[in-house]
């Protein structure tokens, strides 16, 4: 599962232009210092989002906080299978996660 997840995951990361993917053994993305997704080692997928934007799509895709290393990730949500079958919508979702990071202040 997480080869084929990783495949996934380069592919939507692949989609988006601004930035690409980093990490040799634990796949993520960055910007402006903050990470804001990743490939757990159990082959999720998170993204991570503001607050109030995470909240309301943790409701609308029936999803909940993303973790990993066995540790709540701060701001971020699970993918659900279901979202990494509509690999250009969660792009848009992924561009979303960068301009959040870009908003914050730099690390």
């Amino acid at each position: 599962m997480w080869e084929e997840n990783l495949k996934i995951y380069d592919e939507l990361v692949a989609k988006c232009s601004r930035f690409e993917r980093k990490g040799k053994t634990m796949p993520y993305t960055s910007a402006n210092g903050h990470m804001f997704s990743l490939l757990n080692k159990a082959g999720e997928v998170g993204i991570r989002f503001s607050k109030e934007v995470q909240e309301k799509y943790m409701k609308e895709f029936n999803t909940s906080y993303f973790k990993s290393h066995g540790a709540t990730m701060n701001g971020y949500i699970l993918v659900t299978k279901k979202m990494l079958e509509d690999l250009d919508t969660l792009a848009k979702y992924l561009d979303e996660s960068y301009d959040y990071v870009m908003s914050l202040k730099p690390k």
